[in-house]
Formats: structure tokens, sequence, C-alpha cells
């Protein structure tokens, strides 16, 4: 479906399909006004093109470096260049009216991107360019970037900002700082080293920004329940629809598929439902299938602000995403695992099929908060989600990490790349036991008294 770009024609053609399938599998719509699909107005603000160049040459666009789309983007702009490692407020200097370059490193004893950004604005700063760390090994840069485009919720969209913020890839370095410095620097920054402060040369800057209304449409179905005392219970089963469509080339190939991310999920909640012919659980089940959330998890987010059923009425979602079936499943991931009895039933579920659970055991990637299930957990809705877990320096682990270097938002995402398909029926077999379990027994998925996410928005 050309990628499923929200707001894509693409899109649209693969919204129709779920919904037909949906109504196929003997679902009732839970749309808008009595239909399949609850639409989203978006705003979409993009710079289809940009230029950068330092003393030491010109950056590509996308490949060597991006930018944060806003509309008040100059056409044209020339920077004095600021290098000040981390960025850290207390040794930021004098900034004023500079391009200043910023070491984007995770660690936690280091400035986070928020706080380099706002030491930056603070000091006077005209922009920041952050270089992409590559010695985060956990989820290394990614480059290129398929496109620089921000999508919002159409009157939500972020406001006038000259601020100019710039993605850097850290072997472009070379090309605003001297090139006998860059490299060390990039291995001094990666491995959290001092970092020295470096003035010099100037950056010239053009962008052109184009902004356009969108709309694109959640695909909403319920299976009513059976236990008239569980009516107001019902639990949501969600993934996201949407793709990143067509973006920069790569390996010759300019068209984002997504499958792993997250088509083959959709698919299973529709088969679930396929399977289901119409039988209800106890509780009522929602099947969503979200759009916008490549964008900013905003289809979700206008869900729990308009819910087409109420969110008292709401106990769980149960969402699919981050899932990656390319090793054995022997170890699975459960987002929030301890903030709510889903995680209970998750490690009863696994421990069936003799799966082992964990905590997220990389909580610097923030993959919590990067998927639809957040929205709900912010409303005060127990959710959560899974992913693939391995042993380190084992073999899967390797695939995994290649996967997120070659396949992860790339083209390579596609119905052909390797598969490990018992361990993709293993996941399935998983995901039917646990909506059973947890649509059927007795209690209502309930957070846990320690929670620290429950109602995190609010």
């Amino acid at each position: 479906m050309a990628g499923r770009e929200a707001g894509s024609p693409g899109y649209e053609r693969a919204a129709r399909l779920v919904a037909a399938r949906m109504a196929a599998a003997g679902l009732q719509p839970l749309g808008d006004n009595g239909t399949w699909y609850q639409r989203v107005s978006l705003h979409e603000i993009a710079v289809p093109r940009a230029a950068l160049a330092g003393p030491g040459g010109t950056l590509q666009f996308l490949r060597e470096f991006t930018v944060a789309p806003n509309p008040s983007l100059p056409a044209r702009l020339t920077l004095p260049i600021a290098y000040r490692g981390y960025c850290a407020a207390e040794n930021l200097g004098e900034v004023r009216g500079k391009l200043v370059v910023c070491h984007g490193t995770h660690r936690a004893d280091l400035p986070s991107g928020a706080q380099r950004e706002a030491a930056v604005r603070a000091g006077g700063g005209a922009g920041i360019a952050t270089i992409a760390d590559p010695g985060f090994a956990v989820e290394p840069p990614r480059w290129p970037f398929a496109y620089a485009r921000d999508v919002a919720i159409a009157g939500q969209e972020p406001g006038p900002d000259p601020f100019v913020r710039l993605t850097l890839n850290a072997a472009a370095l070379s090309k605003l700082l001297p090139s006998s410095t860059a490299a060390d620097l990039i291995a001094a920054g990666a491995a959290g080293r001092p970092l020295p402060a470096i003035d010099g040369g100037s950056a010239a800057l053009s962008f052109a920004v184009t902004q356009r209304a969108l709309s694109s449409p959640n695909v909403i179905g319920v299976l009513p329940g059976t236990d008239p005392a569980k009516a107001d219970q019902a639990i949501v089963l969600g993934a996201h629809l949407d793709g990143y469509g067509f973006g920069s080339e790569v390996a010759g190939d300019r068209l984002y598929n997504g499958t792993l991310d997250d088509a083959a999920y959709v698919a299973l909640i529709v088969r679930l439902a396929e399977k289901r012919h119409g039988r209800g659980f106890a509780r009522p089940v929602i099947f969503a299938a979200w759009t916008g959330e490549e964008k900013g998890l905003l289809g979700s987010k206008w869900f729990v602000t308009h819910p087409t059923r109420a969110l008292t009425r709401i106990a769980a979602n149960i969402n699919l995403d981050q899932l990656r079936p390319i090793f054995p499943l022997k170890l699975l991931t459960v987002h929030a695992r301890t903030d709510s009895t889903l995680g209970v039933d998750a490690a009863a579920v696994a421990a069936a099929r003799g799966i082992a659970v964990q905590d997220d055991p990389e909580p610097e990637r923030n993959l919590v908060r990067r998927t639809d299930h957040w929205n709900f957990m912010r409303a005060g809705i127990p959710g959560v989600n899974f992913v693939f877990g391995y042993a380190p320096g084992s073999a899967s682990e390797q695939v995994y990490r290649q996967w997120y270097r070659t396949g992860y938002h790339k083209p390579q995402d596609d119905e052909h790349q390797p598969m490990d398909w018992q361990a993709a029926a293993d996941f399935n077999r998983f995901f039917y036991a646990l909506v059973a379990r947890v649509a059927d027994q007795p209690a209502a998925p309930a957070w846990t008294a320690n929670s620290t996410l429950r109602g995190s928005g609010h």
C-alpha cells in the first residue's frame, strides 16, 4: 500500500482493506457516526530542500544532516559555528547568534537533548546542531533520514520559532570543524570523555518550507462482550497502520514498506477477529488500527481525547508494536510489566509456553513512551507492549542489532526479509491466549499500587 504514510492514498486503501476485513469477521463499527473510521485532521510542515555548507564542504541533506521543520525557518542565513561538547549550561560560554554544535549523548550523567537545547536557547544561540551519537550502540543513528516532515494534529502544530534545530551525521562533522580534530571529538564524545570548546568558521544554511492540511483515519471495530456485568470493561487491542511511505533511497529502493513496523501486527489483530467469527469474550474487545504513530502517536492520542467509547468504559490496552520475529522467542520484554495486572497475565501466559519475561533492559531508549499504549497509560488506562528479548552477547542479539542497523525505518523492512516463522507463530499464540485470559477472567485489569506510570500525562 505504498508504505501507508498517514494522509496518503496508500494509507486510505489500507484503511479500507482493514475495515472490510473487520466487517467480514463479524465486528461492529466503532468509528465516528456509526462508521469504521475515526478521522483525524492533521497539519504537515515539511522541508523538501535544505542546504548546509561549512568550512570543510557541503553536507548532503538527509544523508549528512536533517532539520526539524518549522514555518519560521529562514530562506537563507549564515551563522558562526561554536562547538561546545555536551552543551552543559555551565560550560557553554558565549554562543549568542551562533550555530552551536553539541554531542548528542544518551548518558544519564550528561545533559539530555532537552537540557542541551534549553541551554543553547538561554545563551542566545541561533540554532543547535546535534551530532547523532555513533556510540549509542543500543539504537545506532539511522542515516539516511527518510524525509524532514513534522505532522501534528490540526490546531496543535508548533508556532513560529526562528531557532534552527539540526541533526548531524557524525561522519560529516569534519565539514563544520577542522578535519584534524573531528574524528577525535567523535571518539571522545562516544566514550563520554571530556570535550573542548571550539570556535571558528561559519555555516551557510538555506531552507524551503511547505505546509499542508491532511486527513487520516483510525480504523476501529468492536466485538461485543457476552457478560453484561463486564460491559464497561472493554479491552482495546491496537497496532499502528501507518508507515513511512516513500523517502530517501536506500540501496536503490525508496519505498519504506513497514512490514514488521507495523503491518504484520495490524494483520494479527485482524486475524484474531477472524478466528472469533463474531463469538464474543466476556468483555467487549475493541480492535483498533491507529494512524499517525510514526508521526508522534497521533491517532491513539486523538482517540483518548475524543473516544468513540467513553474511557471510563475501557479497562486496558494491549498494544502490538516493536515486535521483530527474526530470532527464536525464548524471552519477552514486557513494557510496564510491574505497573498493572497485565504484567501478571503476560507472565503467566508466557510461562505456560516456556517463554521467560523481563523488564526493559534498555530504558535509555525510552521505548515505553514510543508507541501507542503510552497514550492510554497517560490517560489512566493500564497498557502493555512487548519486544522480543535476547541474552546479552547471543546470536539473537546480533540479529536484533543488525535489524536496527539495516531494517528499522528503512525500505528493507519488507516481506522478503529473513524471519523466524516459528517465533512469529509462538508470539501469535501467546497473544491469542493473553487476550482470552484478560478478556474472560473474573477481575478487570488494574493498576498496581506502586505504579510510577499511572496517569503519567496528568
